[in-house]
């Protein structure tokens, strides 16, 4: 359902700090699958994920989505088939208003509002049930302004939004890396349990290891722009952290390495 060809793109180009990190990156990803990016600084996995949303635009190259060629598509027409959950909590929702209109706005994604009022207050029950599952509260904190909210309140509340109307593709950036390993670990399982239930395409940039091969039906491992492991099925359900580090160390002719080496 995803397709990129031959994808390249270099940065500062022209001049000393040229950096050429794509260079004919080629992906294809399946509907349903769940896959997990991991791999160093400057490998590349959040550009990788800015060029699928259309923050950023490939120098070379295409981009398919069902078949449809959308290379050219703003990031705004692309929002309409695609979620992002970031690493900031603060960007995934508006502070200055309530969770109620957070939700409504996220709600009413991609519809025709007309004259009508734009908080939804005949889905408040569906709101709070949705707000329910998660387990911390925000259920009876309708009224309360986002900004008061906890960082992971707010990526808890980000993933619900980004989620409310089933994307065909959903792009999680390091959605976990800004809290605390207790709180990380309620939004990982959080994601597991809506991307399993909603069937939900999804590509989740990570920097924890652990999180990378227990989740998702397929990782991949970047290097310098290049996609160096491609596990999935039986292997990726059998990988283990020293597993991966040899495949990574085959794939590249690296010496020996290790986790704090590989995602620093």
């Amino acid at each position: 359902m995803l397709r990129l060809k031959d994808l390249s793109k270099t940065f500062n180009k022209g001049t000393v700090n040229e950096n050429r990190l794509f260079d004919g990156l080629s992906l294809d990803v399946s509907k349903g699958d769940f896959i997990t990016v991991i791999g160093g600084n400057g490998a590349g996995k959040s550009t990788l994920l800015n060029m699928i949303s259309g923050k950023l635009h490939p120098d070379a190259g295409a981009i398919y989505m069902n078949g449809n060629d959308i290379t050219d598509s703003l990031e705004f027409q692309r929002s309409n088939t695609m979620a992002r959950v970031f690493q900031d909590p603060s960007k995934g929702t508006c502070p200055s208003m309530s969770i109620l209109e957070n939700m409504s706005l996220a709600y009413n994604k991609g519809k025709a509002y007309g004259l009508t009022k734009g908080v939804c207050k005949d889905k408040t029950e569906l709101f709070k049930e949705l707000l329910s599952r998660i387990g911390i509260g925000l259920e009876d904190k309708l009224h309360t302004k986002v900004s008061l909210l906890s960082g992971g309140q707010r990526q808890a509340l980000s993933l619900i939004m980004s989620t409310m109307n089933e994307p065909e593709l959903l792009l999680l950036d390091e959605h976990t890396a800004a809290l605390d390993p207790k709180t990380s670990e309620v939004i990982i399982n959080l994601t597991r349990d809506i991307v399993c239930e909603k069937e939900i395409t999804t590509i989740m940039v990570t920097h924890n290891m652990k999180h990378a091969i227990s989740m998702g039906s397929r990782l991949l491992m970047m290097q310098r722009g290049q996609v160096v492991v491609d596990v999935g099925g039986e292997d990726k359900q059998s990988l283990t952290q020293e597993k991966l580090l040899q495949m990574f160390e085959e794939a590249t002719g690296c010496g020996e390495v290790n986790d704090r080496m590989l995602l620093s």
